[in-house]
C-alpha cells in the first residue's frame, strides 16, 4: 500500500518554514511556534498539517495582515522553472497559501501580489478560489490580466484556480451554474506555448463538461476548427472523461458519434485466474460488419470488486482507429493489479468490456485471488 502523503509532511516542515521566517525576522518566537504548530500534529492529514501551521503563523507573526504578508514574502525561496520532478518540496509553502485564504479577502491588493509570488514556487490555486468566490469580478479582471503573464505558473494559476471541481479543493458552485466566465478565460490559453498551461485547460475544460456536457461538445468542435497538433491534443485530452461515459456529443466532436457496426471475436483473458498485485492482458479482436469506413475509439471497461463486494467500473483507453470495410484489428491491453493510492484490490469477479464508440460488448471476466 503507498505511504500517505502525510509521511512526507512531518514535524520537519514547520521547522524549516520557521527558520526561513527567522532569517529575515530575527524577533521571530521560533519555538513558541513550533509548540503551537505541531500540538496534535501526528493526526493530522496533510492539508489538516497546513491549515495547522498557517494559523500557528497568523498567531505569532505581527498582527497586521500587510506586515505579516511582508515577512512571509521575504522568507520565499527562489522561483522555480518547473514542478516536475520536484516531489514533496514545493509544499512547504502550502500553509503560505492557506495563510492568505483564510486571512487575506480583506485586502485584495496584498493577497494577489502574494499569491503571484507563491504561485511561482508552488501553486496558489487553493488560495485564488476564496476570492473567487468573494470578490468575483475583481479577481476574474486579474486573472485575465495575468493570462498573458511571463511566467506559465502564472498563467497556469489562471486555468487550475478556476477549475470548478479543482480535486482537494471546495467546488467553484457559481461557475458550476454558469462556466461562461472561466471559459473566457480558457479561450486566452487554449493555444499557450506551454504544456503545463494547455493541460490545465484541458482538466478545466473536463471539469466543465461533467456539469455541461453539450458546452464541452460545442466547445471541442469549435476548437478543433483549423486546430494545431498542440491544440488537438488539448481538445482529446478534454474529452476524455465524456468519452469513458459515452457521450454521444463528445464522440461525435472526434468523428466516432456514430454507432459502431463491428464484432468482436478471438477475446483472451491471460491469466484466467490472476492474483492481486500481479496483472492481466486482455486481447481482442475488432471485425467491421460495414460497407463503410468507420472511426472508431476503443476502450476497455473493467468492473473491480471493491471491499463490500459491489462492483466499480473503470474505463482504460485503448485506441483510436479506423477500420476499412470488413476490416479486422487485433487490440491488446495489459491492467496492472498492484495497489495504488487511488485504487485498492479485492479478490472477486471483475467483468470486462469492450467499449467501441460510446457502446459496450461484454467479453468476459476474470477471478482476482490474493
Amino acid at each position: 500500500m503507498a505511504e500517505p502523503l502525510k509521511n512526507q509532511y512531518g514535524p520537519e516542515i514547520p521547522a524549516r518554514i520557521a527558520a526561513m521566517i527567522a532569517a529575515v525576522h530575527p524577533s521571530f518566537a521560533t519555538e513558541l511556534f513550533l509548540v503551537d504548530a505541531l500540538d496534535g500534529y501526528d493526526d493530522l492529514s496533510l492539508t489538516q498539517r497546513g491549515w495547522a501551521i498557517a494559523r500557528a503563523l497568523h498567531r505569532h507573526l505581527p498582527d497586521p495582515y500587510p506586515e505579516a504578508v511582508e515577512i512571509l514574502l521575504g522568507s520565499l525561496g527562489p522561483k522555480i522553472e518547473s514542478v516536475e520532478g520536484a516531489g514533496m518540496a514545493p509544499f512547504v509553502y502550502l500553509p503560505h497559501v492557506f495563510f492568505v485564504a483564510e486571512y487575506g479577502l480583506g485586502d485584495f491588493e496584498t493577497s494577489m501580489r502574494a499569491q503571484y509570488e507563491l504561485t511561482q514556487r508552488f501553486t496558489a490555486e487553493f488560495s485564488i478560489r476564496p476570492f473567487l468566490r468573494q470578490h468575483p469580478e475583481a479577481t476574474l479582471a486579474r486573472l485575465t490580466t495575468w493570462t498573458q503573464d511571463p511566467s506559465h505558473h502564472v498563467r497556469r494559476l489562471v486555468s487550475e484556480g478556476s477549475r470548478p471541481r479543482l480535486p482537494w479543493a471546495p467546488r467553484l458552485t457559481h461557475f458550476q451554474r454558469d462556466p461562461a466566465p472561466v471559459l473566457a478565460l480558457l479561450e486566452r490559453l487554449k493555444d499557450d506555448p506551454s504544456l503545463y498551461v494547455r493541460r490545465s485547460v484541458a482538466n478545466n475544460l473536463n471539469d466543465i463538461g461533467k456539469d455541461h456536457p453539450d458546452l464541452l461538445a460545442a466547445t471541442a468542435r469549435r476548437w478543433l476548427v483549423e486546430a494545431s497538433p498542440e491544440r488537438q491534443w488539448l481538445v482529446h485530452h478534454a474529452l476524455r472523461s465524456a468519452i469513458k461515459r459515452g457521450e454521444v456529443g463528445a464522440l461525435a466532436a472526434l468523428g466516432a458519434g456514430q454507432q459502431a457496426d463491428v464484432v468482436v471475436e478471438r477475446v483472451t483473458i491471460d491469466p484466467a485466474v490472476p492474483h492481486i498485485g500481479g496483472g492481466v492482458t486482455i486481447t481482442f479482436d475488432l471485425v467491421s460488419s460495414a460497407v463503410q469506413p468507420q472511426d472508431l475509439l476503443v476502450d476497455l471497461k473493467i468492473h473491480f470488486v471493491k471491499k463490500s463486494g459491489r462492483t466499480t467500473p473503470k474505463v482504460f483507453k485503448i485506441k483510436r482507429l479506423n477500420l476499412a470495410p470488413g476490416g479486422r484489428a487485433s487490440l491488446r491491453k495489459t491492467v496492472a493489479l498492484t495497489a495504488m493510492s487511488t485504487r485498492q484490490h479485492y479478490p472477486g469477479r471483475h467483468e470486462v468490456e469492450a467499449v467501441v464508440n460510446g457502446r459496450s460488448y461484454p467479453i468476459g471476466a476474470f477471478n482476482l485471488r490474493d
